[in-house]
């Protein structure tokens, strides 16, 4: 099953914590995971953070600014946002093409501005504010059930049957095949649910399955998958291992 990996936390940087959790098991079809990612205490320099691209829409609340907060995406190649020295940021990762709502609403990259849509976005960052992030938890699972409530986010039978077939996917017509429409239907359903084209919703997952250690899955040979990684992510697989935590 699709396992995408969020970020890569430089390796020289120790004082921030990134910690994932599973979801409770009957929004596993839904959240890929709940995140928290800050300082344990201001840094000597910036930070960056590098975002992977991973076709997944994400709730971020920035907790040191409760006003600042908003449902996010990233592009099929990764991108690099500066946290500044002190931060603190709570997440949710929906799989890919499962968020229903309103697409205009959807930020590309990093959420910046206070939160001017119609969630309760600001009262959800306020009430994790007050709890630790174990506790953050229930909150966040009872805020997922309300959008399921509200028809916003909700399986997605056509990327839920690619990901379930990725070790067998290794083209567009593929995954044509594997979800059961046409390479049409999939080009325009890939598009509404997901924003990418089939073929960089390919180039997203085979990126994703090489982070996770299977370094040439669905790539013609070795230079390939290399050209390829380096294109989206800006480092060959050997520096990016150098310098990131995956």
């Amino acid at each position: 099953m699709y396992d995408p990996k969020g970020n890569g936390k430089e390796k020289s940087v120790q004082a921030v914590q990134f910690v994932e959790v599973e979801p409770p098991s009957h929004l596993g079809g839904i959240v890929h995971r709940f995140l928290e990612l800050k300082t344990e205490e201001p840094l000597t320099a910036d930070y960056r953070f590098h975002a992977l691209p991973d076709a997944c829409t994400y709730i971020v609340l920035n907790q040191l600014d409760r006003m600042i907060t908003g449902v996010a995406k990233l592009r099929a190649t990764s991108e690099e946002f500066n946290l500044g020295k002190r931060f603190h940021f709570v997440n949710i990762r929906f799989l890919p093409g499962v968020w229903q709502g309103d697409p205009e609403q959807i930020v590309h990259g990093a959420v910046e501005v206070p939160y001017a849509g119609d969630l309760p976005l600001t009262d959800l960052n306020e009430e994790l504010s007050k709890q630790s992030f174990a506790n953050c938890q229930l909150i966040l699972a009872g805020f997922v059930e309300m959008l399921i409530e509200k028809k916003l986010v909700a399986p997605n039978p056509v990327t839920e049957k690619i990901l379930r077939n990725l070790d067998d996917i290794h083209s567009v017509s593929d995954m044509a095949e594997f979800s059961g429409i046409s390479p049409r239907q999939l080009q325009r359903t890939l598009r509404q649910t997901t924003g990418f084209a089939p073929h960089d919703f390919l180039k997203v997952l085979r990126l994703q399955q090489a982070l996770n250690g299977e370094n040439t899955w669905s790539y013609a040979d070795q230079s390939h998958f290399i050209h390829s990684f380096r294109k989206a992510t800006g480092y060959t697989p050997g520096k990016y291992s150098r310098k990131f935590d995956v």
